[in-house]
C-alpha cells in the first residue's frame, strides 16, 4: 500500500496541472457543502441564542385553553383551575433536571397602571420569592423585596428599566407612588437582568422577532395580587432548569404534572396547562433554516459528481498512456489485485488532495463570508472529517472502472500495442 502511494503522488507530480484541473471539480464541490454546512451551523447557534438569550435555560408553564394561552387580562377566572400550592411546587422542584421554580402572575398591556397623569401600557407581575433569580434579575437601585413584603402583603413594586423610562421619564422611582386598579404602592427599587443580552439584528423581520418593543414591567409581591386584582387566580410557573437541552423536557414533564394536579376534570375540558419552551421555538426556526440549506448542499453535491465523472475521465486516460508499464508489470507476475489497487490508490489519493483542498477553501470562504455580510459561521469538525472521507470514496467509485480496466489489459496485447 506504501508503494502504491509512494506511485500515486509520484503520477500527480509528473502532470501537476492535469492533476489540478482534475481535482478541481471535488475542491469546488467540497468548498461550498463545507461553507453551506458552517452557514447553517452558525445560522443555527445565532438563532438559538438570540431566542434563549445570554444562558438563563428558564422555561414558563401557563394555563391554556383550546391550544392558546388563557389571557386573565381579558377573560374571567376559570372555576375549575386551581390555585397552584407549595406542595405542587415542591413536587415541580423535584422534576428531572429542575433547579428552581417560580410562581407568578401577569396581566399584559395592564392598563390599569399610573402615575399621577400617566397611564402605564407595559406588563405587571406578581411574584414569589424566587422570580428574579430564576430570570436572572438583579436590583439596580432602591431595594428588592424582602420577606416581610410577603408576609405583611406591603403594596410595594419594582419597576424595569423600560419603565422607568415610559412611566417615569427617566427619572428615579424610588419612593414615588403609582396607582394599580385604585390602590396605592410605592416603588422601592429599579430592577434588570443581571447579563444584558442583545440579541443579532440583521434584518426586519429580526426585528420583530428579537426587539424589545415592550413599555416595561412592574412587580409586585405575588401575595398582593388578589389586593389589586380581587381574586385569587391559577399561576404561571417559571422553571430555571441545569441545562438548555433539559427545557424541553422539563417544561413538558412540568405541564403534565399541572394539567394533573391543578385542573378538576382535565379529560373532559379545553384547559390545559403548556410549557412555553424557548429551545423548541428555536428548533423549529432550524428545521426551516436547515430544510432550505439543505437543497443548497444538494446542488453543491452536482459539482461533486461533475468531479468525479473527471477523475474517472482522466483515470482512463492515464490506464490507456500506461498500457506498456502495465503490461510489463503483468509480464513479470503483477496479480491482476496488484493492478487493480494500483490504480484505485492513485484515484482516491487524487480526491483526497482535492478534499483537503476543498475543506482549507471551504472554512476560508465560511470566514470571508463571515467578516463581509456579518453572517455567523460554525466550522463543524464531522463535517470536515465526512468531506475528506466522501472524497476518497469518490475517487475509489469512479476510479473502479479505469481500475478493472487495467487488471484487465493482456500482457501481450499491451506490449504489442506500445
Amino acid at each position: 500500500m506504501t508503494e502504491n502511494i509512494r506511485l500515486a503522488f509520484q503520477g500527480i507530480w509528473g502532470h501537476k496541472l492535469r492533476s489540478v484541473l482534475t481535482m478541481l471539480g471535488i475542491i469546488i464541490g467540497i468548498a461550498a457543502i463545507i461553507t453551506i454546512v458552517s452557514t447553517i451551523q452558525g445560522t443555527n447557534e445565532q438563532i438559538k441564542e438570540n431566542l434563549i438569550g445570554a444562558g438563563n435555560n428558564v422555561v414558563t408553564v401557563q394555563l391554556n385553553k383550546g391550544g392558546y394561552p388563557y389571557d386573565l387580562s381579558w377573560n374571567t377566572v376559570p372555576d375549575n383551575v386551581r390555585v397552584i400550592t407549595q406542595e405542587t411546587r415542591q413536587e415541580l422542584e423535584q422534576l428531572s433536571g429542575v433547579e428552581k421554580v417560580s410562581l407568578y402572575n401577569s396581566r399584559n398591556n395592564a392598563q390599569q397602571v399610573f402615575y399621577r397623569n400617566t397611564e402605564f401600557n407595559g406588563e405587571i407581575y406578581g411574584v414569589d420569592e424566587n422570580y428574579l433569580s430564576v430570570y436572572g434579575y438583579q436590583v439596580k437601585s432602591g431595594r428588592g423585596f424582602v420577606p416581610s413584603d410577603y408576609e405583611n402583603c406591603r403594596k410595594v413594586a419594582l419597576v424595569d428599566t423600560n419603565a422607568v423610562t415610559t412611566l417615569f421619564g427617566g427619572q428615579d422611582p424610588v419612593g414615588e407612588s403609582i396607582e394599580i386598579s385604585g390602590d396605592v404602592f410605592t416603588v422601592v427599587g429599579v430592577t434588570a437582568l443581571s447579563e444584558e443580552f442583545a440579541p443579532t439584528i440583521s434584518t426586519l423581520n429580526d426585528y420583530y422577532l428579537y426587539a424589545d418593543t415592550s413599555a416595561g414591567s412592574i412587580y409586585l409581591p405575588i401575595q398582593t395580587w388578589p389586593t389589586a386584582f380581587k381574586f385569587d387566580e391559577p399561576q404561571s410557573v417559571a422553571i430555571k432548569v441545569d441545562s438548555t437541552d433539559s427545557m424541553t423536557t422539563a417544561g413538558k414533564a412540568a405541564a403534565d404534572l399541572l394539567t394533573q394536579k391543578q385542573i378538576v376534570n382535565a379529560d373532559s375540558t379545553d384547559f390545559d396547562y403548556r410549557s412555553q419552551d424557548m429551545l423548541e421555538q428555536a428548533q423549529q426556526l432550524q428545521s426551516m433554516s436547515k430544510s432550505t440549506n439543505t437543497q443548497l448542499v444538494w446542488i453543491a453535491s452536482i459539482s461533486l459528481l461533475v468531479g468525479g465523472i473527471g477523475v474517472m475521465n482522466i483515470m482512463l486516460v492515464s490506464v490507456t498512456e500506461r498500457t506498456a508499464e502495465i503490461g510489463l508489470k503483468k509480464a513479470i507476475g503483477a496479480k491482476k489485485k496488484r493492478i487493480l489497487l494500483q490504480f484505485l490508490t492513485e484515484s482516491a489519493v487524487l480526491t483526497s488532495m482535492g478534499g483537503i483542498i476543498g475543506v482549507i477553501s471551504g472554512v476560508i470562504l465560511a470566514q470571508l463570508i463571515s467578516s463581509m455580510m456579518q453572517i455567523p459561521v460554525s466550522i463543524s469538525p464531522p463535517a470536515i472529517v465526512i468531506a475528506v472521507v466522501f472524497s476518497t470514496l469518490i475517487g475509489v467509485i469512479f476510479g473502479m472502472l479505469p481500475a478493472v480496466q487495467a487488471a484487465n489489459l493482456n500482457p501481450i496485447e499491451a506490449l504489442r500495442r506500445d
